[in-house]
């Protein structure tokens, strides 16, 4: 991607979170597969910045499929360029939601009913929730105390919300999905500390 590509991306970034704030005001929940829609997110403290229609499955779950896991992804991605690049047509990937590094502030581009794809697994994807953390597998520094704190908090009420196990069988890392090609989140993610917030937040 070069230069005025990444500036295009983040001027309509910040336009559409112009929109946003501009109907904050308003309310509901927004029709399935509406991406484009001004649902509220399905975490309180989430802001609303939707994926491109074409980079996620419009679905109906968990009454059409159960949602019965939650894996852990690392952008390699700035913050804003994720963001950036799930919104662009034709990407075709996406995740649920985003967490920036530096203060644990939290996107959501898909709503939890839709299917992201982010898992490179269809049967994966129909039946968990994607997490992305603004990082790069080999920096550590990325891996703030904030950034663990808030996505195991997020975590904790997705699995609270759909009766999913505390446990390494049920949240998982995009390198454990079957037939992934990606590492992330890498050997440095910190699992041990990851799963006890979790639990104390569930």
């Amino acid at each position: 991607m070069n230069r005025d590509e990444r500036a295009l991306g983040r001027r309509h970034l910040v336009t559409g979170l112009a929109a946003l704030a501009a109907t904050s005001a308003c309310s509901g929940s927004g029709a399935p597969g509406s991406g484009a829609s001004r649902a509220a997110p399905g975490y309180p403290q989430a802001q609303w910045v939707p994926a491109s229609i074409t980079n996620f499955t419009p679905a109906d779950r968990p009454a059409s499929h159960p949602v019965q896991m939650v894996i852990v992804h690392v952008t390699q991605e700035t913050f804003p360029d994720t963001l950036m690049l799930f919104g662009r047509p034709g990407y075709r990937a996406s995740a649920h939601y985003t967490l920036r590094s530096q203060d644990g502030y939290l996107a959501q581009c898909v709503q939890e009913h839709d299917v992201a794809w982010h898992a490179g697994n269809s049967t994966y994807n129909w039946r968990s929730i994607g997490v992305e953390h603004e990082g790069r597998v080999d920096e550590p520094h990325w891996f703030t105390d904030v950034l663990y704190e808030r996505s195991a908090a997020l975590t904790a009420a997705i699995c609270h919300r759909y009766g999913i196990p505390i446990d390494r069988r049920h949240i998982i890392g995009h390198n454990e999905v079957p037939g992934a090609d990606h590492i992330d989140p890498g050997p440095l993610w910190d699992w041990p500390r990851y799963m006890r917030l979790v639990a104390a937040a569930f």
